[in-house]
């Protein structure tokens, strides 16, 4: 419970940036509203539907290292719309294609998107 409780944390904390960091925008310009043409909830979903596997993701996203991403947590990934990533790790882009590749040496064969 602990560990679902801390990616929680994590994942509102990663929210709230995501929220407030528009990329490229100037200061003086006004921002436009906020708008979603991704559903975050969709793409989070089948992440959190995985025991532990929001928390994996998050300590492979701080520590750069995919060695405790399981193959659970690696099949809920595959399964995400390429769309969702850059909405779900905004301040990290490189972080899903370089899981997305360690997660095709764990687990050969899974779905491409």
């Amino acid at each position: 419970m602990e560990q679902t409780s801390r990616a929680l944390v994590l994942l509102a904390a990663v929210l709230c940036v995501a929220l407030l960091v528009t990329p490229g925008a100037a200061h003086d310009q006004p921002k436009p509203p906020l708008t979603f043409p991704v559903d975050l909830e969709k793409c989070w979903s089948s992440l959190f539907n995985v025991n532990g596997c929001v928390l994996q993701l998050f300590e492979s996203v701080f520590s750069g290292k995919f060695g405790n991403v399981g193959i659970a947590c690696c099949k809920a990934f595959s399964t995400i719309d390429a769309n969702c990533w850059p909405h779900m790790f905004p301040l990290n882009p490189f972080f899903p294609p370089l899981l997305k590749d360690n997660c095709a040496h764990i687990v050969p064969n899974l779905q491409k998107h």
